[in-house]
């Protein structure tokens, strides 16, 4: 939980460590995930704090695109903040995204 004060446990943080054999391999990414009080029929918003260059995160406010996250695109209410940051991790390994230039490690949105 991102605030502890929060009793309707809407603000979260995650943390994805980068997937071997890629760019981000051994980087530690922070993450916010925000649920509104449509929480689980709708998606949350999920927003990197630390600077990555995906295909499906926009490259000036860290946002990840509902449209281009395909977990977010199919929400389904038995989904789980585990279940986004995993697919988040596995797509950083896929095609796209494994060998792209990535910003400095320790910068942030």
């Amino acid at each position: 939980m991102d605030d502890a004060d929060d009793i309707y446990m809407r603000s979260w943080t995650g943390t994805i460590i980068g997937p071997h054999n890629t760019v981000h391999e051994g980087r530690i990414y922070q993450l916010k995930l925000f649920c509104d009080k449509d929480y689980p029929e709708k998606a949350p918003s999920v927003r990197f704090h630390s600077r990555i260059n995906m295909a499906c995160v926009n490259h000036e406010t860290g946002a990840v695109d509902p449209k281009k996250f395909s977990v977010l695109a199919n929400w389904q209410r038995e989904y789980t903040m585990e279940h986004v940051l995993t697919q988040l991790k596995k797509d950083m390994a896929a095609t796209q995204n494994r060998k792209l230039v990535q910003p400095p490690e320790g910068t942030f949105f």
